[in-house]
């Protein structure tokens, strides 16, 4: 395989500017290294784990650049990953009816597709409540609604993006256990996943939540959350989500879906 400056020769002198050259040369170098990267991790992940064998190289690029490349780190990371989950998703998924109180609360959606093709969820927080024995089914529930999300994207997309509607939310929705195995999960186990989180309508109250969750999300996650302005909810969707694609909800075309 050619390397990226016997590329850049082949192609030869061009009308191209120097600046765009040095960006493909750059992104180019940027791909190799990525690439180099992979084969180390697979090398030391097949090793230890030899069920990892049949994992694609995107999955593998996902856990290492939530960990900055770092081929140790990330090899831990997808290690623990794998590891999580045999235990925790035995059968390689998870029914809807292991989880009928989560689907009865209908709360999620999915809901059209950005203009990148990125799928978009809706969650309606003011739905969500709290019960005996909750939180192992709202995992089960994250797990069987993640996998469903990440099913549905288009080759070569790997992300998808979340509308977060707070619109009467209360203490009585507040769930602080809840709300933190959701970032372990996609921080842990859906690395790379994220692609915007548009927070909508959150009150005053929801704010002492946010300063104790806050610590717990990572700098890279943090990046990705929005806060959205009422009075400019529908602009900001318009930034990235064609008019074709918005919830009615928020003064779109698409019906809400729940996603189980």
């Amino acid at each position: 395989m050619m390397n990226c400056d016997e590329i850049l020769k082949i192609n030869g002198e061009t009308t191209e500017g120097m600046e765009q050259k040095d960006d493909r040369l750059a992104k180019c170098k940027s791909n190799e290294m990525e690439r180099n990267k992979i084969r180390l991790m697979r090398a030391y992940v097949e090793k230890m784990d030899p069920s990892s064998k049949g994992v694609d190289d995107s999955t593998l690029i996902r856990f290492l650049r939530a960990r900055d490349l770092d081929v140790k780190r990330a090899s831990v990371m997808f290690l623990n990953y794998l590891k999580w989950r045999k235990e925790f998703v035995p059968n390689g998924l998870i029914s809807p009816s292991q989880v009928p109180n989560e689907i009865a609360q209908n709360k999620m959606f999915m809901q059209g597709s950005d203009k990148k093709g990125r799928p978009i969820t809706v969650v309606l927080g003011a739905r969500h409540f709290q019960y005996k024995d909750s939180l192992d089914e709202f995992k089960r529930f994250l797990v069987c609604a993640l996998d469903k999300l990440c099913a549905r994207m288009p080759p070569g997309e790997e992300k998808f993006i979340v509308i977060g509607d707070l619109q009467g939310w209360g203490y009585a929705n507040c769930d602080i256990r809840g709300c933190l195995a959701a970032i372990s999960f996609m921080q842990d186990y859906y690395p790379e996943r994220l692609g915007k989180v548009l927070v909508v309508h959150a009150p005053y109250i929801f704010m002492a939540v946010w300063k104790t969750l806050y610590p717990f999300i990572d700098q890279n996650t943090r990046e990705k959350i929005l806060f959205v302005e009422n009075k400019k909810l529908k602009s900001t969707l318009l930034e990235d989500i064609d008019e074709s694609q918005i919830p009615e909800i928020y003064g779109g075309k698409l019906p809400l879906v729940p996603i189980l």
